[in-house]
C-alpha cells in the first residue's frame, strides 16, 4: 500500500454524496489512463470514505445504494474513472512534463515533415507546442490527445502522419536473429521463407521510425539486408 503521507485524495460525487479514497497519485493517472495497475500498491487504505481526512467512511449500506454495489474494489474503479484526482502543485507540475515529454516523442515518431518526408527533431516540435499554446492533458493518454495536438501545430510547421510499408530482405544466416527484431518493431503484414533460407516480409511502421529501422538492420544484419518502401499511407 502506499503510505498516507504520499496519498492523495480522489474524490466522486454522485446522488448528492461524496465519497472519497486515499491513492498513490502516479498510480492513480495510469488507471485513469486505461492501464493496469496492482490495487494493493494503488490504495493507502481499502475504504471508501464519506471524508477521508476526518476518517469517516462510507458504509456498505451507502455504496449499495449510490453505486449498486459493495464491492471495494469495483467502487474504487468508478470513484477513479469518474472523479478527480487531487494532485499536490509539484506533482501536476512533474506528470505535465512527464506526459509532454511522451507526447513530444510520439509526434516525432510518427508524423513528418512532408516537404522532405523525414520526422521532424523533438526540439523542433516542442518549440511549435510553446508556440501553439498546448494544454496537456495528465489524465489522458497520449494517443487520445496528439491527434488534436498535431492540428494545432500544423498552422506553425508543415506536419502530418504517415506510415510506410517497408519490404525487407534478411539473408539466410542472420534471418533466425534478424525475426525476432523485426517482429518487436513494428507490425509484419507479410512474411516468407525462401528456398535459400532468406526471409522476406513486409513491415508496416510510422514514418518517423525508417532511420531506427534501417540502423536496427544494419547491426543484425551487417548491413546485408535488402529493403525497399512499397507504399506511403496517410
Amino acid at each position: 500500500m502506499v503510505s498516507l503521507d504520499k496519498a492523495v485524495i480522489a474524490k466522486l460525487r454522485k446522488q448528492n454524496e461524496n465519497f472519497e479514497i486515499l491513492v498513490d497519485p502516479y498510480l492513480a493517472r495510469d488507471f485513469k489512463e486505461g492501464k493496469e495497475v496492482d490495487f494493493e500498491k494503488l490504495l493507502a487504505a481499502e475504504d471508501v470514505f464519506k471524508d477521508a481526512r476526518k476518517g469517516d467512511r462510507a458504509s456498505l449500506e451507502d455504496l449499495q445504494k449510490v453505486f449498486g454495489k459493495k464491492d471495494i474494489r469495483e467502487v474504487v474503479e468508478i470513484i477513479l474513472r469518474e472523479g478527480d484526482v487531487q494532485i499536490t502543485a509539484e506533482q501536476r507540475k512533474e506528470m505535465i512534463e512527464q506526459k509532454r515529454r511522451r507526447i513530444i516523442d510520439f509526434i516525432s515518431r510518427n508524423t513528418v515533415d512532408p516537404r522532405t518526408g523525414s520526422p521532424h527533431p523533438p526540439g523542433r516540435i516542442e518549440m511549435a507546442m510553446d508556440d501553439a499554446k498546448v494544454h496537456i492533458d495528465i489524465f489522458k493518454p497520449v494517443e487520445a490527445q496528439v491527434r488534436e495536438i498535431v492540428k494545432m501545430l500544423m498552422p506553425i510547421i508543415p506536419i502530418r502522419f504517415e506510415e510506410v510499408e517497408i519490404a525487407i530482405k534478411v539473408p539466410s544466416e542472420y534471418a533466425g536473429k534478424a525475426l525476432s527484431s523485426i517482429y518487436s518493431f513494428g507490425n509484419v503484414t507479410k512474411e516468407e521463407w525462401q528456398k535459400d533460407g532468406s526471409w522476406i516480409c513486409v513491415l508496416r511502421i510510422p514514418a518517423g521510425l525508417q532511420t531506427d529501422l534501417m540502423g536496427l538492420l544494419g547491426r543484425v544484419t551487417k548491413g546485408e539486408a535488402l529493403t525497399k518502401i512499397l507504399r506511403r499511407i496517410y
